[in-house]
């Protein structure tokens, strides 16, 4: 069962990383928690995905007041649970939880050109893309309400 954790003092050195193939799509667990912290006067949430009691992956999210939506920033599934769709029930559950704070009715995301599998899951999600790119970047929104 996918569950949601918020990064603490004991669950943030867990070595969880991608595979070398997707290292130019996402980034790792230091690179997210240094969004995270950059991030922080942005209502900054990042998270722990376990699969019951096995840490799978990392998420984050913050509000994004220029544009009235949070921002989806980033996600990933370590390279040995991939494909068992945990990404895609942690990603329900943390838009769930935006839904919840209500402070924004849109999410916004970005995906590098070239990441078909994150596309494909957020389509799923109901993103539809924007027509907007900066460089690699690919963006994508949903309406939560």
């Amino acid at each position: 069962m996918i569950r949601l954790a918020e990064i603490d003092p004991d669950n943030w050195r867990l070595g969880l990383k991608v595979s070398e193939a997707q290292q130019r799509y996402v980034s790792d667990s230091s690179g997210l928690l240094a969004r995270a912290y950059a991030y922080r006067k942005s209502r900054s949430c990042a998270f722990v995905i376990y699969n019951d009691d096995v840490p799978v992956g990392m998420a984050l999210y913050h509000d994004l007041d220029e544009m009235n939506a949070y921002d989806f920033s980033q996600l990933f599934i370590d390279w040995r649970y991939q494909r068992k769709g945990y990404g895609l029930e942690a990603a329900r559950q943390i838009l769930e939880m935006m839904e919840r704070d209500g402070k924004y009715d849109k999410v916004v995301l970005c995906y590098i050109d070239g990441n078909e599998a994150a596309k494909k899951m957020y389509e799923k999600l109901g993103f539809s893309l924007t027509g907007e790119r900066w460089e690699d970047e690919i963006t994508m929104e949903k309406r939560l309400r």
